[in-house]
């Protein structure tokens, strides 16, 4: 598992075609808080809430347990929920993510390269702490 200390990661921009995405993260303790936000309206639109845990179908594996809240009629509990999950299970920590990304007449290519940039940098993340 990481280690995670007591600082604020510089925030990340990673940029696709019209949309740009930003990332910042702050470990509290061996807590995490992460923000996600970008395209033409960055808001926040849900936050996902990761306990990592024991993983119930396999005694050696970890897993996380994920509550979301979502504001009206926004769509980013998905991708909140699928990031506070991946970084609690890797980290072993307690994960929170707030997430608000709108992007104008989104394509589907487009919203596959913004899950791309998020899995990029997630990846990233967790490689800077091991």
């Amino acid at each position: 598992m990481g280690v995670i200390g007591q600082k604020t990661i510089l925030p990340t921009v990673k940029t696709a075609g019209r949309i740009t995405i930003n990332f910042a993260a702050v470990e509290m303790g061996k807590d995490l808080c992460v923000v996600v936000c970008g395209g033409d309206r960055p808001h926040l639109g849900a936050a996902a809430l990761a306990q990592c845990r024991s993983s119930l179908a396999e005694t050696q594996a970890m897993s996380a347990s994920v509550s979301v809240l979502t504001l009206l009629g926004h769509k980013e509990d998905r991708l909140a929920a699928k990031v506070a999950k991946r970084l609690a299970k890797s980290l072993g920590a307690n994960v929170a993510v707030l997430c608000g990304i709108h992007v104008d007449d989104i394509a589907e290519r487009e919203i596959e390269a913004v899950l791309r940039m998020v899995d990029e940098w997630c990846e990233a993340y967790l490689q800077s702490t091991f």
